[in-house]
């Protein structure tokens, strides 16, 4: 068999060892919709067969993930505790889900060292070509978890920033027919899952640890670490005052949600400022060009033509 052949191939198994293990966001909405409606946090029934393999892969590649997370292992337990953070501000808050992290940075890197000395054996380049085309792409795997973690936390973040008006106006509706805000609560996170399914799945967990035992203020502070956003922090903080001073929460949920509004279209006539600026680079570099093709070519055939006759 081919070397290049067998690279790939190894490649590609662990590329589907680490997606078999890495938590879904279906599964985990599912579990917190039943636990919400009371119903047992079991998934449906499933075919035996389909059963036992998803069991067997599990417990594969948990028995593989901390040997792979070994190189990489962070030192410090504060850092330990920041990645966890980040994890979940991109919405993964499983129990293993730093190690499948750590994890996947090491597959990534080795792959694509793997795959950099295969192609430098294949194009015969030097023993110094080959270990520096090594070293480079390893580093680029290395990195490139922290850049989708990066993305995948700016993504989750701009959705919850985009939900909270919507979230806070049907929020104040809510207080102001009667209910309390532990009811509102529960009852817009049911509501909005369909519009804004990550803010829904936020409130649903404040409204879980709520009725665990957990005290509101904390359950909205563990919100306002998961989101990892502003808005949410003063969201949190201006509630928890209210309830402190005895002011109407109706009204501040409503002032909150102006501001946050207001915001939001700020951003959005900031982004359409900025849009012509951004358009000069495609204009200049491409359709400048054919304009000025069309327009001058034929006049320059022409000049040409008649200096040369």
């Amino acid at each position: 068999m081919p070397l290049p052949f067998i690279g790939i191939l190894a490649v590609t198994s662990m590329a589907i060892i680490a997606y078999s293990l890495w938590p879904k966001k279906a599964e985990k909405d599912g579990t917190i919709r039943r636990r919400m409606r009371g119903q047992s946090s079991q998934a449906p029934a499933t075919p035996l067969a389909r059963t036992q393999r998803e069991s067997m892969a599990k417990r594969f590649v948990s028995s593989v993930a901390p040997t792979l997370m070994r190189p990489v292992m962070l030192s410090k337990p504060e850092e330990m505790s920041k990645l966890r953070v980040r994890l979940a501000n991109a919405g993964y808050r499983g129990d293993n889900v730093v190690t499948l992290f750590l994890a996947s940075k090491t597959i990534v890197a080795g792959s694509a060292a793997l795959l950099a000395a295969l192609y430098a054996w294949s194009k015969g380049q030097t023993l110094g070509q080959g270990v520096g085309a090594v070293v480079f792409w390893g580093a680029l795997g290395f990195m490139l978890p922290n850049l989708w973690l990066k993305l995948a936390i700016s993504s989750r973040g701009e959705k919850i920033r985009a939900g909270l008006p919507d979230t806070l106006d049907l929020m104040v509706i809510s207080v102001e027919s009667g209910l309390g805000l532990d009811a509102a609560i529960q009852r817009v996170g049911d509501e909005m899952r369909h519009v804004h399914p990550v803010v829904s799945e936020e409130l649903q967990i404040v409204t879980l640890e709520s009725q665990m035992g957990i005290p509101r203020s904390e359950a909205l502070a563990h919100f306002d670490e998961r989101s990892g956003i502003p808005e949410v922090k003063s969201l949190v903080a201006i509630v928890n005052q209210a309830e402190r001073f005895g002011t109407s929460i109706a009204k501040a949920l409503r002032n909150q949600s102006d501001s946050l509004r207001t915001k939001r279209r700020q951003k959005a006539e900031e982004r359409a400022q900025q849009t012509a600026v951004k358009l000069m680079v495609p204009l200049i570099l491409f359709i400048f060009p054919a304009i000025m093709v069309v327009l001058v070519g034929p006049a320059a055939l022409r000049m040409y033509e008649n200096l040369a006759n």
